[in-house]
């Protein structure tokens, strides 16, 4: 069938209005809304500024080198930390590198078999505490209402804990002593602050627009929280990770330091 002159002059209105329409031509979500728009992977965004960074590259060399030492390093080095390997309190030479202490035992050999349990307790520890303080921080934060109260209460109760005082106590008594069992008790008492901080950065977030466009389009809280608002605290939450995997170092080599590591 032929097509008039008036409705080829209709389509070409229809079909430049939609051009300059940006909602118009966009696909609409179930509930009628326009679906949200496509947006950058945050993996390649991430590597984009990352590799631009020299503080963020230099930090990431020595994190590998001490990484590498503490896998291949305990290898390499043929003496036991607690071993009587020399002449007490000598100074660094070629037979000792880093000397020996005052009972005769060679530093490098405990700084090499001391980062491997660094690295042990701080991935543990860290990565548990990283772990539960996130779920925590977004389900009271963007949940809200009675769940949110709750949590908040459980966090302020295990925050006004003293936590190197209750390690003392459980690490003392606990006949199965570790690094695991060490960096599970550090991370289940160390979560409390970063859960507070995840709370108080997604209350922030999941008022603005980018967040109600996605809740429009019909997605549910849990693919919210991981697609739009954790993507935007990249860099927060690997902050987080990184100060919660020192904290746990620190209370490793406390216990340590008093007997009970």
């Amino acid at each position: 069938m032929a097509i008039s002159d008036h409705e080829r002059l209709g389509l070409a209105t229809e079909e430049a209005a939609a051009s300059l329409d940006p909602l118009a031509a966009s696909p609409l979500a179930p509930t009628g809304a326009p679906a949200a728009t496509p947006r950058t992977q945050p993996r390649a965004e991430f590597l984009h500024f990352a590799l631009r960074n020299w503080k963020f590259l230099l930090g990431s060399v020595v994190v590998l080198c001490a990484l590498a030492v503490a896998l291949l390093g305990p290898v390499l080095v043929d003496v036991e930390p607690l071993e009587f390997a020399g002449p007490t309190d000598a100074r660094p030479s070629s037979e000792h590198w880093f000397g020996t202490t005052s009972f005769g035992q060679d530093v490098l050999s405990q700084f090499v078999h001391g980062l491997r349990a660094a690295f042990v307790v701080g991935s543990i520890g860290g990565g548990l505490a990283w772990l539960l303080g996130a779920f925590v921080g977004f389900t009271a934060g963007y949940r809200g209402g009675w769940l949110d109260d709750l949590l908040n209460m459980v966090t302020n109760v295990v925050l006004v804990i003293p936590t190197l005082a209750i390690l003392i106590i459980v690490a003392a008594y606990l006949e199965v002593a570790g690094y695991a069992t060490e960096g599970i008790l550090i991370g289940l008492t160390s979560w409390p602050w970063a859960a507070r901080a995840v709370r108080a950065q997604t209350f922030s977030l999941k008022t603005r627009e980018f967040v109600d466009v996605a809740r429009l389009s019909g997605r549910s809280g849990r693919q919210i929280i991981a697609t739009e608002i954790a993507p935007n605290m990249s860099s927060y939450l690997f902050m987080m990770f990184i100060l919660l995997f020192g904290g746990a170092v620190l209370i490793g080599a406390s216990l340590d330091f008093l007997g009970l590591g």
